[in-house]
């Protein structure tokens, strides 16, 4: 049974810095495709980061250059720093799993087969 579990949102001024973990259980996630998704009250889903089972990473532009996607294959945690944060970063953060080894092609919520239940992020300005 895969279970992914959030950890490391909360409440920051604008500017500020936070690191979200993401611990798979019953999913090895260097062996697959592993995403950061984000909902704002009242929007879509949409896809913030994604990295494959080569370490290769994808951003969406709205976060890139303050936003890194790592992990850590030995605790088996998908991580999300997120610096420079903007009141508009402000939702409720999710990883994601797919059993593909790569993530081309793999960005909308309907791509992904495992979810966790998710960790609140807002930002003051």
């Amino acid at each position: 049974q895969v279970q992914l579990v959030e950890s490391g949102g909360g409440s920051v001024q604008a500017g500020g810095s936070l690191r979200l973990s993401c611990a798979a259980s019953g999913y090895t996630i260097s062996s697959g495709c592993m995403g950061w998704f984000r909902q704002a009250p009242g929007k879509e889903r949409e896809g913030v980061a994604s990295i494959d089972s080569d370490g290769n990473t994808s951003y969406a532009d709205s976060v890139k250059g303050r936003f890194t996607i790592s992990q850590d294959n030995a605790k088996n945690t998908l991580y999300l720093q997120m610096n420079s944060l903007k009141p508009e970063d402000t939702a409720m953060y999710y990883c994601a799993a797919e059993e593909v080894p790569y993530c081309s092609g793999y960005t909308q919520e309907a791509d992904f087969r495992y979810w966790g239940q998710g960790t609140q992020v807002t930002v003051s300005s």
